[in-house]
């Protein structure tokens, strides 16, 4: 596969020919290893005879009363607290969800280090997956089993004027990014990979300016404006207990019509086009097969799928030759 020579090229140029010696076994341990049986633990499944799965992906820039980075981040002042938000919104969706019939629902803790939702808080029926690296991203766990995917504390794309601490991937580092041409979200992102699965988008919250790019580039899906950007640090938001009632309506309305929804499906091979702030990364990017310098600041690359494209921007946003262990 076309990605695997990335991967390998990524690893001679940035770490040497001498660290993959380094973490080569020696052959007559790796035959051992190969001879051994391993047993992978399942995670337990519904035993409901028609189950109906959800997958929900939550962010936190789109939570009820976020505005800066002092909600957001481990050293921020209220950091503490709007994670509790953030969890309780999260409940919110799944309490709506269960009542309109879903049998079994994950959760992709996928803001900031991946670690942010109080888990002790969570039914004990629901999993989470938490923290990184992840092939998927913010969609890690989704497969075709799924009836329908939620996003939750959603925000805009860098490409947006408006919306609270709108960007794409990444703030610090990523200025565009377009799939087969179109200026895209990170919504839209995620809701391509989920299309992959045939999987559709049925619900987003987060701010007006985010649910309203969602559903212009993804459809008509269920919208819960939890607040109304006034700047990138500035909104004008609903109290926590008004915002997940309108999450429960939300999702209940969703669920309502979850045959109705499309999956959002990008045509195939997927050229992805990827501006970044900084000259360098650009450079070293380009010295992978496969991957064009389109100019200085922007790379181009194809992926067979959504499913290559997003293992592709795993690396070229996440890799660092000194990450640990």
């Amino acid at each position: 596969m076309k990605f695997r020579s990335i991967l390998c090229a990524v690893a001679l140029s940035l770490a040497g020919p001498c660290a993959l010696a380094q973490d080569q076994a020696p052959a007559e341990e790796q035959t051992s290893r190969d001879e051994q049986t391993v047993v992978e633990a399942t995670p337990p499944q519904s035993d409901a005879a028609d189950p109906l799965k959800i997958f929900i992906s939550a962010d936190m820039e789109g939570v009820v009363g976020v505005v800066t980075d002092e909600q957001i981040g481990p050293g921020g002042f209220e950091y503490e607290r709007f994670r509790g938000f953030m969890t309780a919104e999260v409940n919110a969706c799944i309490e709506a969800a269960r009542e309109a019939g879903a049998t079994e629902i994950l959760i992709a803790d996928s803001h900031g280090n991946g670690q942010n939702l109080l888990i002790e808080r969570l039914p004990d029926d629901v999993m989470v997956v938490r923290s990184w690296p992840r092939p998927l991203g913010m969609m890690e766990g989704i497969d075709a089993s799924f009836d329908g995917v939620i996003f939750l504390g959603y925000h805009a794309s860098t490409g947006n004027e408006r919306g609270v601490r709108a960007h794409t991937l990444s703030s610090a580092n990523v200025t565009a990014l377009r799939l087969n041409g179109k200026s895209m979200s990170e919504a839209s992102i995620n809701a391509a990979i989920a299309g992959h699965f045939g999987v559709p988008v049925i619900m987003v919250s987060g701010d007006n300016v985010a649910v309203a790019e969602t559903q212009v580039i993804i459809g008509d899906v269920e919208g819960a404006v939890v607040k109304w950007a006034k700047g990138f640090h500035s909104a004008q938001t609903l109290m926590p207990e008004a915002a997940y009632t309108v999450i429960r309506d939300r999702t209940r309305d969703a669920m309502g019509r979850i045959e109705q929804f499309e999956p959002y499906v990008l045509e195939t091979p997927v050229r992805l086009e990827l501006s970044l702030k900084h000259y360098r990364p650009v450079e070293l990017l380009s010295y992978l097969p496969g991957v064009e310098r389109i100019n200085s600041h922007t790379i181009g690359f194809v992926g067979e799928d959504m499913l290559e494209v997003s293992r592709f921007l795993r690396v070229a946003l996440g890799y660092s030759v000194d990450l640990q262990p």
